[in-house]
């Protein structure tokens, strides 16, 4: 799908606008808008700027290591990654089936860490916007504005993501790159003591859970047809569902469908992904293009995340999460809704899941059993996805005879939205800031539609592409001694 905004000729002539750094994001990246003589925008693009490389210097390493070194990826989903890897390299020890106490403890972790990071960014990140207006003044649109506006809800929010790294804590051993999960298991199960202390706080972040959802609610429907068409991108869509349809954060089958609701594929084993979805590179970014095989690569971009799940699982297995669906689905009139910030919305619905799966899996026995860890014959090939909060992500890993990582290859969650981030950002730009005096507020419009898909950009950069790069030697004093740029070319010249 190309874009108008796609085709701007003699790009020396037109005035360059740079968003740099986009803020309340996790990571690093910039926008750059081409404006022409009568101020119309001619190009709008998403640059990721920061150049990681995980899928390369992981190789060399045993494969046992993976899932606590990939979870260095990121601070603030590190459980995604920890698991991800966990699951591939069940893959690699033969563990075909986990004992309930490895999967039922794996599961806990996996929904503390989504309530928290669903926390932070509804109350910390996005909230501002969201409460003040996207327009409203600098110095106020920020956490800060909401401690003084909102002391509650600011309360909420910390006390949630919270009580969410208590979880991770627990169940892995640190609030942040902890250990829990290990090839074929976990390393430990829980203490009476340790789900008393969980049990405990539950029921007061089940009610903060609904009432985030009744706070994100009434800020949609107080101006309903504006949010419906903000940054609003019609799209397919790809989640993981459960078997029976239900909606599904931890293990299960890849489900896409078409922005009218059409079933891609259905119920796929993930391990097959190769045979559904390719990547491709652009030379300005580092984070690469994945798109549906079948569709190619102009139509075949779709969307992941909570949005995506929410649309695409039938039911939810919760009683509050499922009543709460069913009025989402509503606005689409059995469609798709395909509005970018109807994002919010869905993420809190998964917020209350979470708070409620939890509760449950706190009554489970299983918690404290001592069967921790299975195994079988060791196989060359591993590859692990899990419903990450911010959407799909999948780790696939080969070793060698010794168990050391030859290939790995990661599909990120912000890499599966990349093009829909780039769409929505053109749409914004089409219809807001096409032919005007650009201002602050009306650049934050981009970013807002950038928030929305709560964007991990350190995740997300791995491509070894052609983008330029430019490196500086300054000396003790200060002083620039030397300066190399790398063409997209793939030159090298000497600027100073």
């Amino acid at each position: 799908m190309t874009s108008a905004l796609e085709t701007a000729e003699n790009p020396e002539s037109l005035k360059r606008i740079v968003i740099e750094p986009l803020t309340r994001v996790e990571g690093h990246g910039k926008v750059t808008l081409l404006q022409g003589k009568n101020r119309n925008i001619r190009q709008a693009r998403l640059h990721i700027t920061e150049f990681r490389g995980f899928e390369k210097f992981i190789q060399g390493r045993p494969y046992w290591e993976l899932p606590v070194l990939v979870q260095r990826l990121c601070g603030i989903c590190p459980v995604s990654h920890h698991l991800a890897a966990a699951k591939a390299t069940d893959m690699i020890v033969g563990a075909t089936e986990l004992t309930p106490t490895a999967e039922k403890i794996r599961r806990l972790m996996h929904y503390g860490q989504t309530l928290q990071s669903h926390a932070l960014h509804f109350f910390h990140l996005c909230s501002p916007d969201l409460l003040f207006g996207f327009d409203d003044e600098v110095r106020h649109r920020n956490i800060v504005g909401v401690i003084e506006d909102s002391p509650e809800i600011a309360t909420q929010g910390v006390m949630m993501r919270k009580y969410g790294q208590e979880i991770i804590r627990v169940t892995s051993g640190k609030r942040v790159h902890g250990t829990g999960a290990i090839p074929g298991g976990i390393n430990k199960g829980l203490s009476r003591e340790e789900v008393d202390y969980l049990r405990k706080d539950i029921a007061q972040n089940l009610s903060w859970a609904q009432t985030a959802v009744e706070l994100v609610k009434k800020v949609f429907y107080e101006e309903l047809d504006y949010h419906m068409d903000f940054a609003r991108i019609d799209t397919s869509m790809m989640s993981m569902v459960n078997d029976d349809g239900s909606f599904e954060l931890y293990h299960g089958g890849l489900r896409a469908r078409d922005s009218l609701g059409k079933e891609i594929f259905d119920h796929i084993d993930y391990t097959n992904y190769t045979e559904y979805l390719r990547e491709s590179v652009k030379d300005w970014s580092y984070m690469k293009f994945p798109f549906i095989k079948a569709r190619g690569e102009e139509e075949g971009w779709y969307r992941v995340g909570p949005l995506a799940r929410v649309n695409n699982c039938d039911f939810f297995s919760t009683p509050l999460a499922e009543a709460q669906r069913q009025e989402f689905k509503s606005l689409g009139d059995g469609l798709p809704v395909q509005s970018t910030m109807a994002y919010h919305w869905a993420r809190l619905i998964e917020t209350l899941h979470c708070a409620e799966a939890i509760a449950e899996l706190l009554e489970d026995p299983d918690l404290m059993g001592k069967d921790l860890r299975t195994k079988g014959e060791l196989q060359s090939v591993g590859t692990g996805v899990i419903e990450a909060p911010r959407g799909t992500l999948f780790h696939h890993y080969e070793i060698d005879g010794d168990g050391i990582v030859s290939k790995a290859s990661l599909i990120v969650s912000t890499t599966n939205n990349n093009q829909a981030m780039n769409e929505s950002i053109r749409k914004v730009a089409n219809q807001y800031l096409d032919g005007k005096r650009l201002s602050e507020a009306l650049l934050n419009q981009v970013e807002v539609a950038i928030r929305a898909y709560d964007p991990c950009l350190s995740c997300a950069t791995h491509a070894i592409g052609k983008m330029p790069m430019e490196l500086n030697l300054v000396d003790a004093g200060g002083q620039l001694v030397d300066r190399l740029e790398k063409r997209t070319t793939g030159q090298i010249d000497r600027t100073i």
